[in-house]
């Protein structure tokens, strides 16, 4: 009796293929971020429980930092080796698990233990994934990143907003950080199901260090960590900086998702409104001004409207973000070599970003207050303004120079949701 042969799995149209990226797209965004915005507006009992100080709790937001800064170097060598699919995999289940052992997290060192596993499967996701918007939506990059950018902190929100209040309908903190989990759990269904290593590209073996020997890589790797601390230090201390003025744990969480829904609109918004053009600057430019209004007004007019200043500076640094990972990818035509180029700006600018909130814990130890750490952010931005200036996108093949290659056609990363 004759086998039947084989049959290849169903292609979806194309209108149908880009649909379910765009769903992945927001899914994928909307993880990133809840498991470092969920703990500030629940300090108080995290502190009373595990014993925690302000350095302990700044570990739960730099060490992920660190991690993903490491492991940006790392992940497009990873990728090569073993496939976008199977890291992205990989990389859920490591977020998955991180937020779901919290729920047993019985001190202080294994609370930083599970934002360290978090922080090593974000690291691969938010290295690998700017690659595969540019190869899905080639014509439409900025739009997608700005999507993307947008579920980021749009997550960002949630977490801060969802955890207080499952913390207050009879559950601690350890079982509402917990709950973080299910999302992560539905994205890593909805990957298994999409991604398909046959239709994803890999970066050359080589492409990293070859990138690390362009200048314009370290600039983007420092305006990325100069811009992405003054995320980093308000989520870990906003919170804390709002109930040290009398601000209680669900007022001072709704600001935090406040700023981090502003980045959300931002990041949306922004990057369409900046496609007209190549040059991204003007937009850069337009962005830290929203930062540097944030930061001043939290230093100097903290009575004055806060949640004025908290919406500014989040969406400065929202719109910021995604222009930021839109100029990257705009710098190399293929996608595989421009996402490499993404994740070392994401890399080293996330090792630069973690010391952000342990620099302003530093400063509240020396003075008594945060003030003085949202005066040092006044400064990041300005340095991030002086290097922006040389985004210049006439001379991108200049300064990318033998690294730029030829486009290639790129297959679309999506494949049936067959098996």
């Amino acid at each position: 009796m004759s086998r039947m042969p084989p049959q290849s799995p169903a292609r979806l149209p194309a209108s149908s293929s880009s649909l379910v990226l765009l769903s992945l797209v927001v899914l994928i965004g909307l993880n990133l971020r809840p498991f470092l915005t969920g703990p500030g507006p629940l300090l108080p009992g995290i502190q009373a429980d595990t014993g925690l100080g302000y350095g302990g709790i700044a570990m739960l937001t730099l060490l992920p930092m660190l991690l993903m800064g490491l492991g940006a170097f790392l992940v497009p060598g990873l990728q090569a080796r073993i496939g976008t699919r199977r890291g992205m995999l990989w990389a859920l289940i490591l977020l998955l698990l991180g937020s779901l052992l919290r729920l047993w997290s019985p001190d202080g060192l294994s609370l930083i233990l599970t934002a360290a596993l978090c922080g090593a499967g974000v690291a691969f996701i938010q290295a690998a994934f700017p690659g595969l918007i540019k190869q899905g939506f080639p014509h439409k990059v900025a739009a997608a990143t700005g999507l993307y950018s947008a579920m980021i902190m749009g997550g960002g929100a949630a977490g801060a907003q969802l955890t207080p209040i499952l913390a207050h309908g009879g559950q601690d903190w350890r079982t509402a950080l917990a709950w973080l989990a299910l999302p992560v759990a539905i994205a890593l269904l909805l990957a298994w199901r999409v991604l398909a290593d046959g239709r994803t590209t890999r970066p050359d073996r080589g492409l990293v260090s070859r990138l690390l020997r362009r200048p314009r890589s370290w600039q983007l790797m420092a305006c990325f960590g100069l811009v992405n601390g003054g995320y980093s230090s308000m989520v870990a201390w906003l919170a804390p900086y709002m109930q040290g003025r009398g601000w209680g744990v669900a007022q001072s969480g709704s600001l935090v998702a406040i700023m981090a829904a502003a980045q959300a609109v931002a990041a949306l918004i922004l990057p369409i409104l900046a496609a007209r053009s190549g040059d991204r600057r003007p937009w850069l430019f337009l962005t830290l001004a929203m930062q540097a209004a944030g930061f001043g007004g939290l230093a100097f007019l903290p009575g004055t409207q806060p949640w004025l200043w908290i919406m500014l500076g989040g969406a400065g640094l929202g719109g910021c973000f995604s222009l930021c990972l839109i100029t990257a990818l705009d710098h190399l035509p293929r996608p595989e070599d421009a996402g490499a180029l993404a994740a070392l700006m994401q890399g080293g600018g996330f090792l630069l970003a973690g010391l952000a909130p342990l620099a302003v814990a530093l400063l509240q130890g020396w003075s008594g207050s945060f003030a003085e750490g949202w005066v040092m952010h006044l400064a990041w931005v300005a340095a991030a303004a002086l290097i922006a200036t040389r985004f210049d996108p006439a001379g991108y093949a200049a300064a990318m120079g033998a690294d730029e290659k030829p486009a290639i056609a790129a297959g679309h990363p999506l494949r049936s949701t067959g098996g």
